[in-house]
């Protein structure tokens, strides 16, 4: 999968060259370029069509909810994460009712941002893997791993018929939590103690998804040169 790109919508040049710079240190994203006003924000989104716009809410000249209402109008592909001062509820509610990916408080935060943008990739890959099976069909689990309110749905509710004995849903998500977080590789002893499992129970989880390509595994030497298999997270 190639980088998500990034038109970065801020009034304040200062606070739009810090996104910028957060956004370096981010892989796998690329700033295609900065709008200090809503109207170069609505042009850039127009002609360089990214995947993604941070947007303020308040400018000197207009306003980022009346801009997203716009792109949304437009049928534009781009997805929007609101970065702004705007403590209302009244704020927040039109911004979801206008479909924004995430809605972010100033002062901006390194972390926050990076959850955020972390999210936002695993979001396309998923979207990614059921167009390549979309022959299939999607079932309400695949729906519910999408939908950002899908996280309060308990997994065992629905379509657990695929997953195999011994396999348990929460725990199954717990683990691809860690690794979503987490851009490290874990042994099974390692994700045992984070998950509260035995290494033998860990094991089964972390072979279940190198099984369904979700995670890749290696050989790692440990500190007294006992071979481990050391399992990553695979980045499409």
């Amino acid at each position: 999968m190639s980088n998500i790109s990034i038109v970065i919508a801020e009034d304040d040049k200062k606070i739009a060259e810090i996104q910028r710079r957060f956004i370096e240190r981010i892989e796998g994203f690329e700033v295609l370029g900065i709008a200090h006003s809503t109207v170069d924000a609505k042009d850039m989104v127009e002609v360089l069509e990214p995947n993604l716009l941070l947007l303020d809410i308040h400018f000197p000249e207009g306003n980022g909810l009346e801009l997203l209402r716009e792109i949304r109008s437009s049928k534009s592909a781009t997805d929007v994460i609101l970065i702004t001062a705007a403590k209302d509820v009244s704020s927040l509610t039109e911004a979801l009712h206008s479909g924004v990916f995430d809605y972010i408080l100033k002062p901006l935060v390194f972390d926050r941002l990076q959850s955020a943008l972390h999210n936002y990739l695993d979001h396309c890959k998923k979207l990614q893997a059921l167009e390549a099976q979309s022959q299939t069909g999607l079932d309400q689990s695949a729906v519910d791993q999408l939908l950002p309110r899908g996280n309060n749905v308990k997994s065992s509710t629905y379509g657990n018929n695929n997953l195999p004995k011994g396999i348990d849903p929460l725990t199954l998500e717990k683990i691809r939590d860690i690794f979503s977080r987490h851009n490290t590789g874990h042994t099974a002893e390692q994700m045992g103690e984070l998950v509260g499992s035995s290494r033998t129970t860990a094991r089964r989880y972390l072979e279940y998804l190198v099984s369904n390509s979700e995670l890749s595994a290696d050989v790692s030497y440990g500190s007294v040169g006992r071979p481990e298999r050391l399992y990553l997270k695979i980045r499409l």
